[in-house]
C-alpha cells in the first residue's frame, strides 16, 4: 500500500484531499503539510529512515502555488535526490503541464479534485513504485466521441471541444495549446499528431510552432517579405519554407 504525503497551504483543500486519499483503499497511510518547506523536512526523514522505514513516502500529492517555496521548486529539489518519491500535483491551474511533467510527475489533478481522478492518479502511482526512475506520466487515455471533437480536461472534468470551433494549435513542448474564440485549452499531444489528424480537415501548419483553420483567416499580410495570417485579432507568423503552400491553398479555397 502507498504511504503518501499531500502538500497545500490551504487548509480546506489539505482536508479535503487528506479525506479523499484515506478513503482510497490503495493508500496505506496518509500526512500533511501546510507548505512546501515543512513538507521538505519530512520528505527528507523519510528518506533517512530508508524505503523501509516507519516514516517513508512512497508518493507526494502536491500543490504548486504555495507561499514561498512553491510546489514546482520543492519538485526540482526531489529530482536530485537518489531515491525520491513520486510526484503527483493537484492544482487549480492548468498552465503549469508543461513544466509538471518536465520534472517526471506522474500525474496532474485539477482542483476542485474530483474522487474518480484522484483515484487514476492513485493507481498511476501504484503503478511505477518500484520502477526505475518514473518517467513523464502519459496523457491519460480518453475515448473521443467522433472525429469532429477532442477530449480536453478543464477544471476536473473531462470536456469535449468541437474541431471546427479550433481557430489555431500552437506547441508548447509535448503538448498543444488549443485555441478557440471562448479561450484555451492544453493536451498532452504533439503538434505534429494533430497535424497529421486535421490535415484533412482545412488544418495546415504555417510556423514550426503553429497550426491553423484555413477557414480561421481572416487576413493574409505580406509585409516586407513576411508573411502573416490574421486569426481573429491575433497575428500569426508564416515562415518561409511554409508560405508558398499556404498561399497556394487560400487561393483554391477562394476560387472553388
Amino acid at each position: 500500500m502507498l504511504r503518501a504525503l499531500a502538500v497545500d497551504d490551504e487548509r480546506p483543500s489539505l482536508e479535503e484531499l487528506l479525506y479523499l486519499l484515506n478513503a482510497d483503499p490503495r493508500i496505506g497511510s496518509v500526512e500533511g503539510a501546510g507548505d512546501a518547506t515543512e513538507a521538505l523536512r519530512r520528505i527528507n526523514r523519510a528518506l533517512e529512515s530508508g524505503p523501509d522505514g516507519p516514516e517513508a513516502i512512497d508518493v507526494v500529492f502536491l500543490d504548486i502555488q504555495m507561499p514561498g517555496l512553491d510546489g514546482l521548486d520543492l519538485a526540482r529539489l526531489l529530482t536530485g535526490f537518489a531515491r525520491p518519491p513520486l510526484v503527483v500535483f493537484v492544482t487549480a491551474h492548468e498552465d503549469f503541464a508543461v513544466q509538471a511533467f518536465d520534472l517526471k510527475a506522474v500525474d496532474y489533478v485539477l482542483k476542485p479534485v474530483r474522487k474518480e481522478r484522484l483515484a487514476e492518479a492513485v493507481r498511476r502511482a501504484d503503478a511505477q513504485r518500484g520502477t526505475t526512475p518514473p518517467g513523464p506520466a502519459q496523457r491519460i487515455p480518453v475515448h473521443e466521441p467522433d472525429p469532429d471533437h477532442i477530449a480536453v480536461e478543464l477544471g476536473g472534468v473531462t470536456r469535449f471541444v468541437a474541431v471546427d470551433d479550433i481557430t489555431h494549435v500552437e506547441a508548447q513542448g509535448d503538448y498543444a495549446r488549443l485555441h478557440t474564440d471562448r479561450g484555451s485549452h492544453l493536451v498532452r499531444i504533439p503538434l505534429s499528431t494533430l497535424e497529421e489528424r486535421w490535415r484533412s480537415r482545412g488544418f495546415v501548419r504555417i510556423h514550426r510552432r503553429h497550426l491553423v483553420a484555413l477557414r480561421h483567416i481572416g487576413e493574409l499580410r505580406l509585409d516586407a517579405g513576411t508573411v502573416s495570417v490574421l486569426i481573429g485579432s491575433e497575428e500569426l507568423q508564416v515562415s518561409r519554407r511554409h508560405a508558398r503552400e499556404l498561399r497556394d491553398l487560400l487561393m483554391r479555397r477562394t476560387t472553388g
